[in-house]
């Protein structure tokens, strides 16, 4: 291997760490305020390239069909609630966000020229397309369960994945899609050269973990959701409800989940289930932050990046195993260094 070669493997392994890392965070995110392994997050990331290759090949994405489905699932949901408690205050609001949202979707979707308008303005409507799963996912599968153990959420984790992926299979097909890079050209570094489609992923990558930072340092939301990571039955008590902080959390693993998807769309083709291998990686990168740091999540991802890359030059026959061999050191370690707290 010469220093070349040495450097083509850095930049690869930098933009897929780059990409796990965005899904580590919001593993870490997702488990340390609702305790969910949230095993679907990969889903997101597929239905983000999905959706935008859709669109800009003139077709209906098959997202618009999940949307009006959930949401009328959720409206259900909702109504037998509300009819539980004989409180209908709030039930014109979930008309508004589950009925006519999906409905002026599907409108715009199916009568405006997406082919034709500029990229930013399909990756906009993308991800109004997809966000809004994320916390129909959350009512429909989780808030049920929300006080029950680890184990139970995460076989309902499981499940959520296997029905998402079939769902994927039956809206998307079979067929692979791949979308044109964000821009053309390339930079020139030392003789290096850099794709162009790198510096976006990559630089869209450290716009979101910043604009992460902002939102939990400085906003009333985040500062909500970091206290129900440090403490649940501390934030209940401080007025913050448990379904709030788990919509808001599942609404941000979607939107990162979605963008990252349009981010590697150019770079390698996306099937309906490639969101899973991609999301398992971001899920080592997690473990290595005990699922509770989002510094070393994100570090740990970052490092699940760059041995994948070289691993693909030295043994490219089985850089899966290596990559996910790298947990079981991981494992150990924090198996003999942790201390056992009973489960709030």
């Amino acid at each position: 291997m010469d220093v070349q070669i040495a450097l083509f493997l850095t930049q690869d392994g930098v933009t897929n760490g780059a990409i796990y890392a965005l899904l580590a965070l919001t593993l870490v995110l997702a488990f340390t305020v609702t305790r969910v392994i949230f095993i679907p997050q990969g889903e997101f990331v597929a239905w983000g390239a999905l959706t935008l290759a859709a669109l800009q090949t003139g077709k209906l994405p098959g997202t618009v069909w999940l949307l009006l489905i959930g949401g009328v699932a959720v409206t259900l949901v909702e109504a037998v609630t509300c009819a539980r408690n004989a409180d209908w205050r709030r039930f014109p609001a979930t008309l508004g966000w589950n009925l006519l949202y999906p409905g002026l979707v599907y409108a715009a979707a199916r009568y405006l020229p997406w082919d034709t308008l500029p990229l930013v303005v399909q990756i906009v409507f993308a991800l109004l397309m997809i966000v809004p799963l994320g916390p129909m996912v959350w009512r429909l599968a989780f808030q049920p369960l929300a006080e029950a153990s680890v184990l139970t959420l995460l076989i309902v984790s499981v499940a959520v994945h296997l029905a998402l992926v079939g769902i994927g299979l039956l809206f998307f097909g079979a067929e692979g899609s791949r979308t044109p890079p964000f821009s053309d050209g390339s930079i020139t570094l030392g003789g290096f050269t850099i794709n162009a489609q790198t510096l976006w992923v990559v630089g869209c990558s450290l716009a979101l973990i910043a604009a992460l930072y902002f939102f939990f340092e400085r906003t009333f939301y985040g500062k909500a959701l970091r206290a129900t990571a440090v403490n649940r039955a501390g934030a209940r008590l401080m007025g913050i409800p448990t379904s709030m902080a788990g919509r808001l959390s599942f609404l941000l693993c979607a939107l990162i989940g979605a963008f990252s998807g349009i981010l590697i769309a150019p770079i390698t083709t996306i099937y309906y289930d490639t969101g899973f291998l991609i999301g398992l990686k971001g899920f080592v990168g997690a473990i290595i932050g005990g699922l509770g740091s989002y510094p070393i999540a994100a570090a740990g991802a970052l490092l699940v990046g760059l041995l994948e890359s070289f691993s693909s030059f030295w043994a490219s026959a089985y850089k899966e195993v290596i990559v996910f061999t790298l947990i079981i050191p991981v494992l150990v370690w924090r198996s003999l260094t942790s201390r056992q707290v009973e489960e709030e």
